[in-house]
């Protein structure tokens, strides 16, 4: 995108129409209005903002910018629909108490002994997949590896039947695709049936689950279901319990941010190496001098991982309400503004990275709002991270020499970033 483009799309930027050149690279954009304006007031008079330090002190200051969303998608979505319920239940909607409750919950069965735990497993998922590409040759990117490797992982987490596991991929991205700034009729009646058919099927899950708990050290859905009970290794009291709502709501959450966050980072990652070969040979080094170490071929993956997270952030958008008047970023903001804040800008300001437009794979104090920041940073990134540790190593060390044999299908949406297909030939 030329300069001259990046600043007329600037210069007219509207979430709710944008043009196909922004979704294909919003990253012209986004400089030009972290150098020029950079808490950017919208047609709909909410901010956007694009600066570093602007977008942490917005996450660091949880008492006057709201995640609660209700105000905002109330209108949105329409009382009594699905999509509100959903969204407004979740744990990343939310301010304490509800958020508190439920990552405790969460996070209590996402230890580090926890996620070690899981690795034997990951490995052998990941190197099934690659040896049914492995049969054919080849394959797409997406569809046979990224997507089907936190599918599985989330369905482990909460005990989903491998059987019953085929609606989850659409679900997920039927009720993501809600959160788009502009929905057309079809996405909309689409992520509320999604998040109905999502509800009834746990349902009967959580009741089957109920009758026959798990183990709750590893087990998501028993600790929700034990904390709601008051039973949690926590010992949750009283008024800490979940309604059936929240937890079903929170079931499908996980399910939603488990899934497209990591699809998009092992997706982006294989599709940037290729963009970036000097950054492939520089990786495919790294991993034959730990192979002759005898390590794994995930090993040590994680400063790379995060740079990739840092470079093409697989969630580009977030948002908040101020509570109170306020200033931020030098703009007085009256109660009740709307901010979106730019993840993708703020992961290549140059205020805080050197060289922000290049994939440095050996960037060090790489201090990246990919998974956000303070009271509402992602509650599985440590999952995440391992993912794509033992996704992208082991894909690498069994095809070191693949390559895109057309160009990939981006998403063809603002706030998550990723693609929809991209295929490949393995040799």
């Amino acid at each position: 995108m030329s300069a001259a483009r990046a600043r007329d799309i600037a210069g007219t930027l509207d979430l709710r129409a944008l043009p196909a050149d922004f979704y294909a690279n919003p990253y012209p954009v986004y400089a030009w209005l972290r150098e020029n304006e950079p808490m950017r007031q919208m047609p709909d008079g909410s901010y956007f903002l694009t600066r570093y330090a602007d977008i942490v002190a917005v996450y660091r200051d949880a008492q006057t910018f709201s995640s609660d969303k209700k105000v905002e998608f109330t209108p949105k979505y329409g009382e009594g629909a699905p999509l509100l319920e959903h969204h407004t239940t979740s744990l990343v909607f939310n301010d304490p108490p509800l958020h508190t409750r439920v990552r405790k919950l969460i996070m209590g069965a996402l230890t580090r002994r926890a996620i070690a735990d899981m690795e034997p497993g990951l490995v052998t998922l990941v190197d099934g997949l690659l040896d049914a590409i492995d049969a054919k040759g080849g394959g797409d990117l997406i569809e046979d590896f990224a997507s089907a490797i936190p599918v599985e992982i989330i369905g482990n987490l909460l005990g989903v039947p491998h059987a019953e596991r085929g609606p989850l991929r659409d679900w997920s991205l039927a009720i993501l695709g809600a959160l788009e700034p502009k929905l057309t009729p079809e996405q909309e009646a689409l992520g509320n049936r999604s998040v109905n058919e999502f509800t009834a099927y746990l349902k009967t899950l959580v009741a089957e689950r109920r009758k026959h708990p798990g183990d709750p050290e590893h087990d998501v859905l028993t600790r929700l279901i034990q904390g709601e009970n008051n039973k949690s290794p926590e010992g949750l009291v009283a008024g800490e319990k979940l309604s059936e709502t929240e937890l079903l709501q929170n079931c499908v959450f996980i399910l939603n941010a488990g899934h497209e966050t990591t699809t998009n980072l092992i997706g982006n990652a294989l599709v940037a190496l290729q963009e970036w070969p000097d950054a492939k040979v520089q990786l495919l080094s790294k991993l034959q001098l730990s192979a002759q170490a005898g390590q794994g071929p995930e090993a040590d993956l994680t400063t790379e991982i995060d740079e990739f997270l840092r470079f093409e952030s697989s969630n580009q958008l977030s948002n908040r309400r101020a509570v109170k008047a306020c200033t931020v970023g030098g703009v007085d903001l009256p109660e009740g503004t709307l901010l979106t804040l730019c993840i993708g800008a703020a992961n290549r300001d140059p205020a805080q990275f050197a060289h922000p437009e290049q994939l440095d794979l050996t960037r060090e104090n790489n201090r990246h709002l990919a998974f956000g920041f303070g009271i509402h940073q992602c509650a599985g990134l440590s999952l995440a991270r391992l993912e794509g540790r033992i996704a992208v190593g082991h894909f690498l060390r069994r095809f070191p020499g693949y390559a895109l044999s057309e160009a990939p299908t981006r998403g063809g949406r603002a706030r998550f970033r990723g693609f929809l297909k991209a295929p490949f030939s393995a040799t």
